[in-house]
């Protein structure tokens, strides 16, 4: 069979600008006229926004104390020692007193920090079910393999939610208390615990089995507890809608860091007398200390703060576009003294052609 170029073949494009690659293109010269002022502008916008993030990121306001219960570091070394080298320790209560001179600007958030804690490692990571934490019941009663260890129990029982990462879900509690005059009782600051987990997760990707006869607890029936846990899943709560896989503090939890340090929200401090904010006078927050960490060298921190547009506390955003800004207008004027150093002899040598 012979081809000619005007038949058409199964495989050849339409003959168009597009599928022919004539549509017209735009093929810059960067001449230093273009290149030294786009480098400058770039660096002082970046500059800009630099100082700007930078400067609103100081404008914070943080509170911390490490109750990590190293000897000598407050009271909370006696429920350190204790809990040491037993799993789960026992409980036990410590506090933080302090004073605030003037109002604390709202809103104010309450964060817990641990350091030195992977949830990066690998293994760890993927040691989940997100099948079952979807309330598949199937997933419930036959967990995945990534869950191992933790995938069943030592009597054989599927572990509801297995994996590493619910394993080790934090647990330790706060309470927050003020003292509104000198001499005074102390009065319990409310706390916001909703809306503290990423829509996302908190309404798509974690869902409770379904309901038997109305009870959560015979939807688990079959299942055991992780083992470092007190109590089953479903009871993490008395509010029916924030128990079980949906539970908040425990949806925050499973959705791990990136970095060894990292916070993680507890509540938000909003509501009644509190709404602007924490007057001045003396707090404490009650601690609940249940979560060892000083076997891998960790510590632990509670944190106040407050936010802003930007959102927290986050000096390095402001840092790196400063970093990248200043090395912009420094690669613009390397650039520029390479061009007025070499325009002479460019034109030298077009002369002599």
């Amino acid at each position: 069979m012979t081809w000619r170029a005007a038949t058409r073949g199964a495989h050849q494009p339409d003959n168009t600008a597009f599928t022919q690659q004539r549509l017209p293109a735009w093929q810059p010269l960067l001449s230093a006229g273009i290149a030294l002022p786009l480098f400058f502008c770039t660096g002082l916008a970046f500059i800009g926004l630099g100082l700007g993030l930078y400067y609103t990121s100081n404008g914070i306001k943080e509170l911390e104390y490490d109750y990590t219960g190293n000897p000598g570091t407050g009271n909370c070394s006696v429920c350190a020692a204790v809990g040491q080298g037993r799993a789960p320790p026992p409980s036990c209560s410590c506090a933080w007193y302090f004073s605030l001179p003037e109002l604390f600007q709202g809103p104010v958030y309450l964060y817990y920090e641990l350091s030195n804690f992977y949830q990066n490692n690998r293994r760890y990571s993927v040691s989940r079910d997100n099948e079952q934490l979807s309330g598949w019941p199937s997933a419930l009663r036959n967990p995945a393999n990534e869950c191992a260890p933790y995938q069943r129990s030592a009597t054989g029982l599927p572990i509801a939610p297995c994996g590493a990462i619910a394993n080790s879900l934090f647990n330790d509690s706060f309470s927050l208390w003020h003292q509104r005059r000198p001499g005074g009782p102390y009065v319990e600051v409310p706390l916001d615990r909703t809306g503290i987990a990423w829509w996302t997760d908190y309404h798509v990707k974690f869902r409770n089995p379904p309901l038997v006869n109305g009870s959560l607890a015979l939807a688990f029936q079959g299942t055991a507890p992780p083992p470092n846990w007190r109590r089953p899943v479903y009871e993490l709560s008395p509010d029916p809608n924030n128990t079980g896989f949906i539970n908040q503090d425990f949806v925050v939890w499973m959705r791990i860091a990136a970095l060894p340090t990292f916070r993680k929200l507890y509540s938000r401090i909003r509501q009644g007398n509190y709404s602007a904010g924490l007057p001045r006078g003396s707090y404490f927050i009650n601690i609940t200390y249940n979560y060892p960490v000083r076997a891998f060298g960790g510590h632990k921190r509670i944190i106040l703060s407050s936010i802003s547009w930007m959102g927290g506390k986050n000096p390095f955003l402001g840092i790196a576009y400063l970093v990248v800004g200043s090395l912009c207008i420094l690669t613009g004027f390397v650039m520029l003294v390479v061009f007025i150093r070499y325009q002479d002899q460019n034109d030298e040598d077009e002369d002599q052609e």
